[in-house]
């Protein structure tokens, strides 16, 4: 219910305009659904226009059409990675075990491990304040482990693996400094800066995939359409089989690599 007559709700839209809100009038209405009265409804708007991401303020991201708590420092779900999901749940086979890599938010796990019915789901993530994120929102449905990529995962997942989501940091260590706001002061960098050229990262993912993937299982990982070539090279140098998916209406762009049989 709004706790504001469409007279305030005006003026919120004009608020978040004058900050730079291009979606004014949609996140006037998100901010307004989640305030329980007028003062909570002022301290929300004033965060957003503050800078603070709006999933931040409200508390919340739609992914895949579901909403996910999504905590102040965590990463934000893009709309564009519901792509790789989408890739993923086609490639999932029946009772599935999925494992969700530099997980963030845990969205992308769960939406992956729902729409498929797999049969087991582990996540994890360097960053605490993502772990503690993440287990909330998977709930029963798997486990979330806190550390660096494999290392927290049990040996016994070891070429058992039937999906391997890694939606790894891509943005070379230079252009981090170019992202919006948002995401350059809100979002840990450990989520965002890739490296070098922005593929360290994915290397990595990439050099230890096949000892934990499943015969013809696939690791799925998201970049940019200008890394692409490099991203295919780096997971067929890891002994996987490359391919690439894109869609253009999210400017997604995906490289899956399969296991031998």
């Amino acid at each position: 219910m709004s706790v504001h007559p469409v007279s305030s709700l005006s003026t919120t839209v004009a608020t978040l305009r004058h900050a730079g809100c291009v979606f004014a009038e949609d996140e006037a209405a998100l901010l307004n659904e989640a305030a329980r009265s007028p003062q909570e409804l002022t301290a929300l708007v004033e965060r957003r226009a503050a800078g603070l991401p709006l999933e931040h303020v409200v508390g919340w991201a739609e992914f895949r059409g579901r909403r996910f708590g999504v905590d102040t420092g965590v990463f934000v779900p893009r709309r564009r990675t519901e792509f790789l999901v989408a890739q993923a749940v086609a490639l999932a086979p029946r009772r599935a075990v999925v494992v969700d890599l530099c997980c963030g938010s845990g969205a992308l796990g769960v939406a992956l491990a729902t729409e498929a019915a797999a049969a087991e789901l582990h996540a994890c993530d360097v960053e605490p304040a993502a772990v503690r994120c993440a287990r909330r929102n998977v709930g029963a449905l798997g486990q979330v482990y806190e550390g660096d990529l494999f290392g927290p995962l049990p040996a016994t997942l070891r070429g058992r693996v039937d999906v391997l989501l890694a939606n790894v940091p891509y943005v070379p260590t230079d252009d981090v400094e170019l992202l919006p706001a948002e995401a350059r002061v809100h979002e840990p960098r450990v989520a965002l800066d890739g490296g070098g050229d922005g593929l360290d990262v994915m290397r990595r993912v990439a050099a230890e995939a096949p000892g934990w993937l499943a015969p013809g299982a696939s690791l799925l990982v998201e970049t940019s359409e200008r890394q692409r070539d490099a991203a295919v090279e780096v997971v067929g140098s890891a002994g996987l089989v490359p391919r690439v998916v894109v869609c253009e209406e999210l400017y997604a762009t995906v490289v899956i690599g399969t296991a031998a049989q």
